[in-house]
């Protein structure tokens, strides 16, 4: 995408981006909500509605990820658990899409991804909402929950490769994740994705013991992968679908503006489409700039109290 002009439906494509993520999150509470109380869980349900947000990261990802760059509430306890298997969902179908996935194969890895801390709802909130240093016996138990929930979807008849996902997202390349200590040949492909999609969902969220990362942070650190711990094609595929500078990001350009980005370079995720916040008259229209190496680029991400300041958006 070149220099140009944004859309003039952007604005509309966004407020439905919202509206279909706000309805997605509604509906993971609702639906873990129900499994709380009486045990049941409704693949049919789920899967309609796991094909609803393929069908919006196939044809409004950009918008879609703009939503996403929307920080969730901080301190809130009652959606941490909701709000991180929607976001992490997104993202992994965003991944899945980008390594050719059959479909199939997509809804799958959605549905895995939904439900991969469903394990929680069995273990005391306490665990993971106190913000509390946890004990080691705390730690054992809260490291229980990728079995509990295989157990869980194995007694609900849902298929092995979502199962064996839940049951593996927490294992790492070089050994070090859990439950059963495996190395890469031996973690399925969902598993591999969904490591990935909820260590850049947790990154970027606030949590009660930390705060948020801006989302190049987020990615930096999953790129650098030091210790070998995620697959380096899954981590390829999640630098190109998003780039190194997010979708939704607040920067710094080399000319001095500030923007936002909007969309990604698919030959090279160092230099996404920005749009560039600047005052108007009535009758002109926001601007887009394609950054390169050799024009403008992006110099960081901007602060928080940066964007707090921006009067132009």
């Amino acid at each position: 995408m070149a220099d140009g002009i944004i859309g003039k439906n952007d604005h509309v494509k966004i407020q439905e981006a919202e509206k279909l993520y706000n309805s997605f999150l509604t509906y993971t509470k609702s639906l873990f909500s129900k499994y709380t109380d009486i045990n049941v869980l409704d693949i049919n349900s789920i899967t309609q509605r796991i094909k609803m947000v393929w069908n919006a990261v196939r044809y409004d990802r950009i918008f879609l990820m703009r939503v996403l760059h929307h920080p969730p509430p901080e301190n809130n306890n009652e959606n941490y658990i909701t709000s991180h298997m929607a976001r992490a969902t997104v993202v992994a179908m965003i991944i899945g899409t980008y390594l050719k996935l059959p479909n199939h194969k997509l809804v799958e890895l959605g549905i895995a991804t939904l439900l991969h801390d469903i394990g929680m709802l069995v273990l005391p909130k306490e665990l993971y909402l106190s913000g509390k240093a946890l004990t080691d016996q705390e730690k054992k138990l809260l490291y229980t929950h990728p079995t509990q929930g295989y157990n869980i979807l194995k007694s609900l008849n849902f298929t092995p490769p979502i199962c064996f996902a839940v049951l593996e997202h927490h294992e790492r390349e070089n050994g070090s994740g859990y439950p059963r200590n495996l190395t890469g040949k031996d973690i399925s492909q969902y598993g591999k994705i969904i490591a990935v999609a909820c260590s850049y969902e947790a990154l970027s969220a606030a949590r009660l013991h930390k705060e948020a990362k801006d989302h190049h942070t987020g990615i930096m650190e999953l790129l650098n992968n030091k210790e070998k711990r995620y697959d380096s094609t899954v981590i390829r595929a999640l630098v190109y679908s998003l780039s190194l500078y997010p979708i939704g990001l607040h920067v710094l350009l080399s000319d001095n503006k500030k923007g936002q980005v909007v969309d990604i370079n698919p030959e090279n995720p160092r230099y996404p489409v920005v749009q560039i916040f600047e005052k108007l008259k009535p009758w002109e229209k926001k601007r887009a700039v394609q950054t390169t190496y050799e024009g403008v680029s992006i110099v960081r991400p901007l602060s928080r109290e940066e964007i707090d300041c921006l009067d132009v958006f």
